[in-house]
């Protein structure tokens, strides 16, 4: 069938959903294709087909890594220069977003640390879904095992912080050794590429991953203080409107934003913190496309077609009308098949790594340890953090990981041995940009958060040399690895 080039987009769409092969919202049609084992082990699938839905996130996870230095170490510089009161004045400045009598005003930092991370969690959240649909969390035996990891992750760290803080006043900050940096702990295994086996990567990430999701819940249950019932009720209808959005088929991001905005104010005026918006309504995103892919090929080639048949060797595209229509429809069809949440980790993953999380290490990690490194070794809490990054988190993640497999729990891939499971079990213990951020729900301005924030960079450093030089130890040598290609 030949296209009238006056027929648009939408009619095509209308003419196609009669004969099936219409996708709208999380459904597909019957006779859509779907794509099936995204992941599996080496032998099941080709090695680009098995780190397909992660490499992406990987990739842009450790090229970020940089600027998050940058920032922490420029925050350290200056806390710990002339400059200090200038910075701390900096970040404390206040800003009104709004009217005087209907607005929000909080400082520089906790605008970064309520809205710009509230886009973290966002693509945590959309994350989280993905990994969830078609990766290594959607077959239960193959999500037993990074599930088992970060519950010992989470468990173990925080009963030692327990232990050693038991009865001084400080047990609130538990929740902090309990977070791990994705980006930091695939950056390190970035360094030995060519001696990790490939489903090690997929497992770190799915590991990552839940342990985000512990961690939100975390914060959701016990660093919320009082709630106001209207305002979660507000963000409990708003969410209602983005299921019903998905459902009915609206797949232009926009509306997602618009309600995601909703719902982020309603959760922060319900003492909620704003960050759990960003998990929730990345929840409600569409993940399946609003065409299928055999109707945009069709279609695709229909457009090529004529934008070939309008190639006019005397006319430039920016006067050809007619390969203007064809480019334009082209780039609705593409976002059309395109899922929205693919399209939304696609855009916004480097906004999130380039930009937000090197602002909060810019706002957060200025510890002055001129004057607060002798106070810190003396602190329960620092203590309490190193030794839960430290100790904790590698014991907690090989126990319960050795465990799920020896109990038949858990299904071990077939081409990484519960050897390599424990040797990236210390990868677990860089808890940088998730501690930092509980630190501060945990004590706020109070000393203790500088305390908690020396214990993080150290008890990080010391698990991340660790770990490189265990993982340096026990990992095959390069020639018996396989090896990426820069397309993987």
């Amino acid at each position: 069938m030949r296209f009238d080039k006056k027929v648009n987009l939408q009619q095509w769409l209308q003419s196609e959903e009669k004969k099936g092969w219409h996708a709208r919202g999380e459904g597909l049609a019957e006779n859509s294709p779907r794509i099936e084992n995204i992941t599996g082990t080496a032998q099941e699938q080709p090695l680009a087909l098995a780190l397909a839905p992660v490499s992406e996130f990987v990739r842009t996870s450790i090229s970020g890594i940089g600027l998050l230095l940058i920032g922490a170490v420029l925050a350290l510089i200056l806390a710990n220069s002339p400059w200090a009161a200038a910075y701390e004045h900096f970040w404390e400045t206040e800003f009104t977003i709004g009217t005087a009598s209907f607005g929000i005003t909080e400082s520089l930092r906790h605008w970064i640390n309520d809205a710009l991370m509230a886009l973290f969690f966002f693509t945590v959240g959309l994350e989280i879904k993905r990994e969830v649909l078609v990766g290594e969390l959607r077959r239960p035996r193959q999500a037993a095992l990074p599930i088992a990891a970060a519950i010992g992750g989470a468990l173990t760290p925080a009963l030692i912080y327990l232990v050693l803080n038991a009865g001084d006043g400080t047990m609130s900050g538990w929740g902090i050794p309990i977070g791990t940096d994705t980006a930091f702990s695939l950056g390190i295994l970035s360094l030995l590429a060519a001696r990790v086996p490939p489903l090690l990567v997929v497992f770190v990430t799915a590991f990552a991953i839940v342990d985000d999701i512990i961690a939100v819940m975390v914060i959701a249950v016990f660093y919320t203080n009082q709630i106001a019932w209207p305002s979660l009720g507000l963000a409990a209808i708003l969410i209602g409107a983005l299921v019903v959005a998905n459902l009915a088929g609206f797949h232009r991001w926009p509306i997602y934003a618009f309600l995601g905005l909703g719902v982020w104010l309603a959760v922060f005026h319900s003492g909620i913190h704003g960050t759990i918006a960003g998990v929730l309504v990345a929840m409600t995103v569409p993940s399946r496309s609003w065409i299928n892919p055999k109707a945009f090929v069709t279609r695709a080639r229909e457009l090529l077609d004529e934008f070939e048949a309008a190639c006019d060797s005397t006319m430039r595209i920016l006067s050809n009308e007619r390969q203007q229509r064809a480019t334009q429809e082209l780039e609705e069809l593409a976002e059309d098949v395109e899922t929205p949440l693919t399209h939304l980790q696609h855009r916004l993953n480097p906004w999130v790594v380039y930009a937000v999380l090197p602002l909060f290490a810019f706002a957060n990690a200025g510890i002055p340890l001129v004057d607060g490194l002798g106070d810190a070794v003396r602190s329960p809490v620092t203590w309490g953090v190193i030794a839960g990054l430290v100790l904790g988190k590698p014991l907690g993640i090989s126990l319960f990981s050795w465990l799920a497999v020896r109990t038949g729990v858990a299904l071990l891939p077939s081409d990484i041995s519960l050897r390599d499971v424990l040797s990236v079990a210390t990868l677990g213990g860089i808890g940088f940009t998730m501690s930092l951020f509980i630190s501060e729900l945990a004590f706020g301005p109070e000393i203790s958060a500088d305390d908690a924030r020396i214990g993080i960079l150290i008890g990080s450093v010391v698990i991340g040399a660790l770990g490189y030089r265990i993982l340096r130890t026990t990992l095959p040598p390069p020639e018996s690895a396989p090896e990426l290609s820069d397309g993987d």
